[in-house]
């Protein structure tokens, strides 16, 4: 499964706790990666200081959903289960 053009949920919904270029701290759940630009694409998606965690991440139906309100709301409904 290919990632869906404009949706950037898994880098918005998710907590990072790794840093991130320009989010020294990482970054809270639901706030928008400093990395993704107007068009929501990453612009590290290539690069090595890409964080881990977001290479790691795969895609799947269950959690992409149908569009970015399901991504969003699956991807919040994760980052409460596993919060710590």
């Amino acid at each position: 499964m290919d990632c869906r053009l404009g949706c950037a949920a898994c880098c918005i919904a998710p907590s990072i706790s790794s840093p991130i270029p320009g989010m020294e701290h990482g970054k809270p759940a639901g706030v928008r990666c400093i990395q993704l630009d107007a068009s929501d694409h990453c612009r590290l998606f290539a690069d090595p200081r890409r964080p881990a965690v977001c290479g790691s991440l795969q895609v799947s139906a269950e959690m992409c959903g149908t569009d970015r309100a399901q991504a969003m709301y699956f991807l919040n409904r994760l980052e409460v289960m596993t919060a710590t």
